[in-house]
């Protein structure tokens, strides 16, 4: 796992550079809470019933990642890695066999796609649509709901960090 150094925070910088450094915030934390674990630990179940761990965390935000930015935003159609039609709520969970250097190297290219897509935005405006709906999404409403997102399961990835080795607010 590469080392991560916390974002700094402008609290006086202007709107775009607040939304991308708070979601880089939030990648920076799920990085740092996923370092220095095993293969096995990075597979360690939460809690049963729940599939969640930290390898599945990373395998369904990579495809969160891709899903938001490239296909929806850029109207690319890189295939997503874990997310398939016929198990939608559980896939990327699904980590007995995951190979844990290939899902953390997949969600770094993710997360390094997703940049540049919004680096090549020139405004907050700028807008994808959600082809299966017609759907448009502003990049500034990506933004948030990724900044959403990822909190969300990084409050899930520190309980679960908390259950492998009582490591919390990593």
């Amino acid at each position: 796992m590469e080392s991560t150094q916390q974002t700094e925070r402008h609290e006086l910088a202007g709107e775009r550079e607040t939304l991308t450094r708070a979601l880089e915030f939030q990648r920076e934390t799920l990085a740092r809470i996923c370092s220095g674990l095993t293969a096995d630990q990075l597979r360690t179940r939460a809690v049963e019933p729940s599939a969640l761990s930290l390898i599945g965390l990373v395998r369904h935000l990579t495809d969160v990642e891709l899903g938001w930015f490239d296909r929806i935003l850029s109207g690319g159609n890189i295939p997503f890695r874990y997310w398939r039609a016929d198990a939608p709520d559980g896939a990327d969970f699904d980590i007995d066999e995951a190979d844990t250097d290939e899902a953390l190297r997949l969600w770094h290219n993710a997360c390094d796609r997703s940049r540049e897509i919004t680096a090549a935005r020139e405004s907050l405006d700028a807008y994808g649509v959600y082809q299966p709906t017609g759907e448009s999404f502003s990049l500034r409403w990506i933004l948030v709901h990724m900044i959403e997102e990822y909190a969300r399961h990084n409050g899930h990835a520190d309980l679960i960090r908390e259950r492998i080795d009582g490591r919390t607010g990593i």
